[in-house]
């Protein structure tokens, strides 16, 4: 079966410490919700450079990728319906989907 990574771009973060508990609960429900579907819960990535051959910077934009997931679907239709029952939706962040390519 096909694997799709969901890639995670802006979004708020929890004003608090409860915020934050409750925004992770509602994440691992959807995690168990999605049984074998799942391949990669979740990785953070709470830093990245910009590197092109003339330069390396901090990137900074509010819309950068903060984190991705993996999972099967048979077809993008249902990678992309996946995704738009992610709880992250709900920090006013985006979801990219992209189907992952299996080299041989």
């Amino acid at each position: 079966m096909p694997q799709f990574m969901i890639a995670y771009h802006g979004g708020n973060k929890p004003s608090s410490k409860e915020e934050g508990m409750a925004q992770m609960q509602k994440w691992q429900e959807w995690i168990e919700s999605l049984g074998d579907k799942i391949i990669n819960p979740g990785t953070p990535l709470p830093n990245s450079k910009i590197v092109t051959a003339s330069y390396i910077e901090d990137e900074i934009s509010p819309d950068r990728m903060m984190g991705y997931a993996i999972v099967k679907a048979t077809n993008m239709d249902e990678a992309t319906k996946i995704a738009q029952t992610d709880p992250f939706l709900e920090n006013e962040g985006t979801i990219r989907v992209f189907q992952m390519m299996e080299l041989t």
